[in-house]
């Protein structure tokens, strides 16, 4: 199947300011289109395209020190926290479910796997919900109620 490439893709969100991908970035040898890096995978900052956007790990830094840009003006709220729990906590309940019933490990196996398996998809996985629903309210030129843009 043929899927069209476009020759001057940018970073940043629906063509605002971020490094440009080069064309030879674009296509592997064998002349198909590689898959493009979403940016909120990264932490990258909506405008400027750096790695700014966290101070730590889930912490959205209060600006970002290449282009100024104000993340506290975005409202990303807890609302990923709950969805990924419930989320998180299906995959594990089932993984846990499918280990018992195939393999029969005694629970210290459990302990030593599913809970360090659920804590690194909570924390990155928040990393990345967070992100993304700042990527998209940048991208609507939302913000929180009541202030001005």
């Amino acid at each position: 199947m043929a899927v069209p490439v476009h020759r001057r893709l940018r970073l940043g969100r629906f063509g605002r300011a971020g490094p440009l991908i080069q064309d030879d970035d674009q296509t592997n040898k064998k002349g198909s289109p590689t898959l493009v890096r979403l940016p909120y995978l990264y932490g990258l900052c909506p405008r400027c395209g750096s790695r700014t956007l966290f101070d730590g790990v889930v912490q959205f830094a209060p600006d970002c020190r290449i282009c100024g840009m104000d993340f506290s003006k975005f409202n990303v709220g807890d609302g990923p926290a709950a969805f990924l729990t419930l989320i998180v906590g299906a995959l594990v309940v089932g993984g846990a479910a499918w280990l018992q019933i195939s393999f029969a490990p005694p629970f210290w196996v459990h302990a030593m796997l599913w809970v360090p398996i659920s804590s690194v998809l909570v924390v990155y996985g928040l990393r990345i919900a967070k992100s993304a629903l700042l990527y998209t309210e940048y991208a609507r030129s939302a913000g929180e109620a009541g202030r001005k843009k």
